[in-house]
């Protein structure tokens, strides 16, 4: 089936925190890459950023990827795809200011790569939401072919009464299910085939552009900076990856054959907020060390996530541990006056 080897790829909503990274996988594995941001202030780092890479990197403005056409110049000449680009809402009243946007985004995108004959490799990126929703309070394993059901009943029977978590989840859980269906209804007649990358917990160093605060941080990195140096443990966890492994697993699901019409779970492994704790307070005096009651020799791990098909399948590897990505955060906030 359709994969690259060579070429050039487009990376939607390129200034992000995933994103980034993303495009310097791609071209440090040597394709060429074209990033789109909703304006050109938003690609002043990208340049400067990816500037040792010549004419490798270009960027294009998309200032509304809602809008019906707004992805098709992005496209043209693409040989892959890789969307990352979705909006972000956690204060929306009703659910559809949230599932509305998400779905709108993902269709002008997967219609413009289907008027686009050169793509051979569509790339969506998805989410662990649509696999999980709420820990379960008894052991269970989740894998690929899991969905979270639960988020979408719960939308349906509360509406605007609905956890507002429930409102995100349900937004990615109705994009991915539109985008198989899209990909379904017309593959037969598509020179491109799909493959979803759903990510749990994503969090690491940035590569992209943040502001003096730490306000301006992405928001799973705000959890893990309130857990090391406040001891807020705000969310209930169950998985983790590094920013830089899932960039790493994009790229690989680009390139890979085997990779096409996969569902394909990325996980580095269970977590919790104390583990992270522990990791820190071992590096700096300047971050709260867990309650005396974590003992990580008798840490139980609840839900599970068997990603074996998936790590198999691409090859993955995942290069940073809990102590990589500790040690690599706290650095950086170490050189911004954070800590």
């Amino acid at each position: 089936m359709p994969a690259i080897s060579v070429g050039k790829v487009l990376v939607t909503g390129a200034n992000g925190f995933i994103a980034a990274w993303t495009v310097n996988a791609f071209l440090d594995a040597g394709f060429a890459v074209r990033g789109t941001v909703r304006s050109v202030a938003k690609a002043e780092h990208l340049k400067k950023t990816f500037g040792s890479y010549g004419d490798k990197f270009e960027y294009i403005v998309v200032p509304n990827i809602e809008e019906d056409g707004a992805f098709d110049e992005a496209v043209q000449g693409i040989d892959a795809v890789v969307h990352t680009a979705t909006p972000v809402n956690l204060t929306a009243q009703d659910p559809a200011e949230l599932i509305d946007p998400s779905l709108k985004g993902t269709m002008t995108l997967l219609r413009a790569a289907a008027g686009q004959r050169s793509v051979k490799r569509v790339v969506y990126l998805s989410s662990c939401a649509t696999v999980i929703g709420d820990v379960p309070s008894e052991p269970r394993t989740y894998d690929e072919t899991s969905w979270n059901e639960d988020d979408i009943l719960e939308v349906q029977e509360k509406g605007r009464n609905a956890h507002q978590l429930a409102k995100y989840r349900a937004s990615k859980i109705f994009a991915e299910k539109r985008a198989w269906e899209f990909y379904e209804e017309n593959k037969v007649s598509l020179s491109w085939d799909l493959a979803v990358v759903n990510p749990p917990l994503v969090i690491g160093p940035v590569h992209h552009h943040v502001g003096e605060g730490i306000e301006s941080l992405n928001a799973s990195n705000q959890l893990l900076f309130a857990a090391l140096t406040k001891g807020e443990y705000t969310i209930v966890p169950h998985w983790w990856i590094d920013a830089r492994d899932l960039a790493h697993s994009l790229v690989l699901s680009a390139t890979n054959p085997a990779a096409a019409g996969q569902r394909l779970l990325v996980a580095a492994g269970p977590y919790k907020w104390e583990d992270f704790a522990a990791a820190a307070c071992k590096i700096s005096t300047k971050t709260v060390p867990p309650p005396s009651s974590y003992d990580p020799m008798n840490v139980v791990y609840n839900p599970t996530c068997n990603n074996v098909k998936t790590n198999k399948l691409l090859g993955m590897v995942y290069r940073y541990s809990k102590e990589d990505t500790v040690r690599d955060v706290l650095q950086e906030w170490e050189s911004h006056g954070w800590l």
